[in-house]
């Protein structure tokens, strides 16, 4: 049998646990002998970071009434013995409803209002402000009150026309997509605007993120959902009703809000739901298998993608079936068939991705402290030498050898203003690079782009506005790329001065590139185009819209920032703590030089004693060397993660660590 989306999940925890404890051991174990440089210990904490709080979005996208809520049921909450999302017939999930888990909070439910939209924050902004949000508290060992208190996200709440106008919901240039007016004039619309359901499920506590979305007007009404929060999913699951097929909605939203230039299709899969509605008793299994393989195939071609990427199933029998333990019944229901789809296509290339990341920093973190570990065996290689030479001499001699290496010292520490200087130019550049790609130049860039748009009446020129916009955050990218590189250069000129005055061994570490920031910022512009258009230019001239899609797009962009700053930030840390590391190597080889002269001069037999130290101590270092890479080539193995569990399962973490 295919092995569900769950199990692959699970095993991709499990890798990501054991990866980060072993992240730990290993610099517990560089810790202990002496190998942490603040740039070898950003570099682990980062990955330590990014291995632990790696997040999986799986978004579920579709019109009302095409069981979205049922299948989040089947794929992931039958355990529980019964539906926990509402999924009874008619509407169900009537706003956005995000479920994952973070340990800080108590399992709840949390509830953004609907007149929130009235006011001109981003979704983003009013997550940091949960006293804003109604919060109902959840009992997880409870599925009785769990999906009692889950009903809350189908509420909904009567207003005038005027009222769902200002909230998004009623448009006079398209009649047909607004709600039904009942007999006192009064619209249907959503209480909530928004949903967080933060309970410790085992999948969501491993980092998965579902993302339930309900219907077009809620999506086209909410930017940041289709400009920040799908476009970042790492697998969207699109449905239709395999009775349906492919309705007008269904289309506008496909086309409007999940087909882009940029969109990775293997993060795309479109679900034919409920096709136990084509089930009939006076049709032969295969007469039923043939509209389902005649359904698929017009869907596909409507949609405009390959039949393979289009999965019949049914979500209502799955659930069923696996709350009853009727194998025939789930097999009937093609459930396992998506549920492999979606792990093997979407966690297999996770995994993939996660691994490279983690296999590419381990990798420069055991190039920095092999560096290290290098400096250190150069150097007793040195004094050995150094020591050889003394044997026989007279205390004159001796002493003469003392005095020239504090003289060396005494020229060392005054060659200090040259690290200095060095120093200076490039924390100079830096700082330009912070305030290209700071905060304070992106709001100002945002609120320019906002006067634009807060323009009266309708904003023919809106799409100018936005290309321009993004003409100079792309441009700013390139003075960053531009500034890297003279700051890359001047690394390595001023590195190849210390290595040959000083012996040092020091590398520039590879600039930062930023085109993979330059390609972010064109899929940011692509997924926003889609509001620009003739069908939204009476929504652009509600100010109150035009406001929400730009903090959208500002925290989006914010984003970016941030990630392209860490990334420039790390480097130069980096190329920091080695100057910083062969300093402090070189000031501890000369005072352990003159230590062993010292004992030279004091005891006679002192010269073979140091030398056969040193010999030890040359000796500890390849065992170090060794058992460096050791480490290291276990944690680059170890993306492939059935090796991993294979090994863990073999092997106790604590035979990691080594004395």
């Amino acid at each position: 049998m295919a092995t569900s989306f769950n199990d692959q999940f699970d095993q991709h925890g499990t890798w990501r646990r054991e990866f980060a404890l072993r992240l730990k051991l290993l610099g517990e174990w560089m810790k202990d002998h002496d190998l942490l440089d603040a740039g070898v210990e950003e570099r682990l904490r980062r990955l330590e970071a990014q291995v632990r709080s790696d997040k999986v979005m799986v978004a579920f996208v579709a019109e009302f009434s095409r069981g979205k809520s049922e299948m989040i049921n089947a794929l992931f909450f039958a355990g529980y013995g019964r539906r926990i999302m509402p999924a009874s017939a008619g509407r169900t999930t009537m706003c956005p409803t995000e479920m994952g888990y973070d340990a800080d909070v108590p399992p709840c439910l949390r509830l953004l209002p609907i007149e929130t939209r009235l006011q001109p924050q981003a979704l983003m902004e009013w997550r940091m402000a949960p006293e804003k949000w109604t919060r109902i508290d959840l009992d997880v060992n409870n599925p009785q009150q769990l999906a009692k208190a889950l009903e809350k996200v189908a509420e909904t709440r009567k207003v005038t026309q005027d009222e769902a106008r200002a909230l998004g919901f009623w448009h006079s240039q398209a009649p047909e997509d607004n709600p039904m007016v009942d007999a006192q004039g009064m619209v249907e619309v959503p209480k909530w605007r928004h949903a967080l359901i933060n309970i410790a499920h085992p999948l969501l506590k491993q980092g998965l993120v579902i993302l339930d979305t309900p219907g077009l007007n809620a999506i086209g009404a909410e930017p940041e959902l289709t400009v920040s929060l799908i476009p970042q999913a790492h697998a969207v699951v699109f449905m239709l009703g395999a009775d349906t097929g492919v309705t007008k909605s269904d289309l506008a939203i496909w086309r409007e809000h999940l087909i882009t230039e940029s969109t990775d299709p293997d993060a795309r899969l479109v679900v034919l739901n409920k096709i136990d509605t084509l089930w009939d008793a006076l049709s032969t299994p295969a007469q039923i298998q043939t509209q389902i393989d005649r359904q698929r195939a017009s869907t596909a071609e409507i949609l405009g993608l390959p039949k393979e990427k289009v999965i019949a199933v049914s979500a209502q029998k799955g659930l069923v079936a696996k709350v009853t333990e009727d194998d025939e019944l789930l097999k009937r229901s093609c459930l396992p068939l998506l549920e492999d789809v979606l792990g093997r296509g979407m966690m297999g290339k996770r995994q993939k991705i996660l691994g490279s990341a983690m296999a590419h920093g381990i990798t420069d973190l055991r190039t920095e402290t092999g560096r290290v570990i290098n400096i250190r065996k150069r150097d007793l290689t040195e004094q050995t030498m150094e020591l050889k030479g003394l044997q026989g001499k007279n205390a004159t001699v001796i002493k003469h050898m003392r005095n020239r290496i504090s003289q060396e010292q005494a020229e060392f520490d005054q060659g200090g203003a040259k690290i200095h200087a060095v120093r200076s130019v490039h924390l100079k550049l830096l700082r330009e690079v912070f305030g290209i790609l700071g905060s304070s130049a992106l709001k100002k860039e945002m609120a320019q782009l906002n006067d634009s748009l807060m323009q009266k009446g309708l904003k023919l020129g809106v799409k100018r506005a936005y290309g321009e916009t993004f003409d100079r955050l792309r441009g700013n990218l390139q003075r960053v790329q531009g500034l890297c590189g003279e700051i890359q250069s001047m690394l390595v000129a001023s590195f190849k001065l210390l290595n040959g005055e000083y012996g040092f061994s020091l590398q520039a570490p590879a600039e930062p590139a930023m085109a993979h920031f330059m390609a972010e910022l064109d899929t940011i512009e692509r997924n926003h185009l889609q509001y620009l258009g003739v069908g939204n230019a009476f929504k652009l001239a509600q100010p109150e819209f035009s406001d929400r899609l730009v903090r959208a797009l500002s925290t989006r962009l914010r984003s970016v920032h941030e990630n392209a700053l860490g990334e420039v930030e790390l480097w130069s840390k980096s190329a920091a703590a080695q100057l910083d590391a062969q300093l402090r190597e070189r000031r501890r080889n000369f005072a352990r030089r003159i230590e062993a002269i010292d004992r030279i001069s004091q005891a006679a037999g002192g010269l073979d004693d140091r030398i056969g130290e040193i010999e030890q101590q040359e000796s500890a270092l390849n065992q170090l060397d060794s058992k460096l890479a050791e480490l290291t080539d276990y944690l680059i193995a170890a993306q492939d993660a059935a090796k991993l569990m294979a090994v863990a399962a073999a092997a106790s973490a604590v035979d990691v660590v080594i004395a």
